[in-house]
């Protein structure tokens, strides 16, 4: 695989999430997380770092104790061993890269 054109891989669906695996290997995975307003990741132990990047839409992201407003553009980084979670507010798509662990 040399190129993933993210428009393309973008998918939605009305009752849950849709985590689009575009890369895994034993150490890194690459979901693009689709979401629709209301639609919930709950927080959950992360044991590798979370790379997440904003690319459609806004939502609140979980971050142990501290929630963290997502808007377009955005990164946030989820140390190893962290809780993390997000609530979609506004239909978002987010690429997240998985790395360690």
């Amino acid at each position: 695989m040399k190129h993933i054109n993210l428009q393309e891989k973008i998918t939605f669906h009305k009752d849950h999430f849709i985590p689009n695996i575009l890369y895994a290997s034993p150490k890194v995975k690459m979901p693009l997380i689709c979401m629709e307003q209301g639609q919930v990741i709950p927080p959950h132990s992360g044991n590798s770092v979370g790379i997440f990047f904003v690319k459609e839409g806004k939502g609140i992201f979980t971050l142990d104790d501290e929630k963290i407003t997502m808007e377009k553009g955005m990164v946030i980084v989820a140390p190893e061993g962290s809780s993390r979670g997000m609530k979609c507010i506004e239909r978002m798509v987010v690429l997240a890269v998985s790395a360690g662990g």
